[in-house]
């Protein structure tokens, strides 16, 4: 019956709800994702070791700090210009924009507030800074292949979760 149980070169697959910490929910999957239990994977340490030993059926909570989860919020990361000085496609509250710096990386930004005359954009993780809970509900367990393991499980809805 070991089969069954979630541990090492497991593909592992579960439905999910992330919720702060007033219990407001703020991501849902209703779709099963998959990841390789102890391989190639974006999935949170503390969410992957807080899953060993479960089996299908199975439901998991564990809370995860911005620093376990999705980083302290940095001050650094958000920005505020003009309207004038921004391209009117970013006009909008959501609106993405890819910045490049000096060395050519590149960093994604979302416009979150158009005030005043003034735009903010924002690179952090919407996240970032939250004490956020994953509610966890394992819905199937299998033996990854070789080569799963390798480079993980083709994404049926995998997010990127960090």
């Amino acid at each position: 019956m070991t089969d069954l149980i979630i541990g090492n070169g497991k593909v592992v697959s579960f439905t999910y709800t992330i919720v702060d910490e007033s219990g407001e929910v703020i991501e849902q999957s209703d779709l099963p994702i998959s990841y390789v239990h102890g391989g190639n994977h974006d999935l949170f340490e503390k969410v992957e070791q807080s899953l060993d030993g479960a089996v299908i059926g199975d439901s998991v909570e564990v809370s995860l700090t911005p620093e376990e989860g999705f980083g302290p919020h940095d001050p650094n990361l958000t920005y505020t210009d003009d309207l004038a000085n921004v391209p009117p496609e970013f006009h909008r509250i959501g609106a993405e924009v890819e910045m490049i710096n000096e060395q050519g990386d590149s960093k994604n930004f979302v416009v979150t507030q158009i005030n005043g005359g003034k735009l903010t954009v924002d690179g952090n993780h919407p996240m970032a800074g939250k004490f956020i809970t994953f509610q966890i509900k394992v819905t199937a367990i299998r033996d990854a292949s070789d080569a799963e393991m390798v480079s993980g499980v083709e994404p049926m809805a995998m997010p990127v979760l960090h």
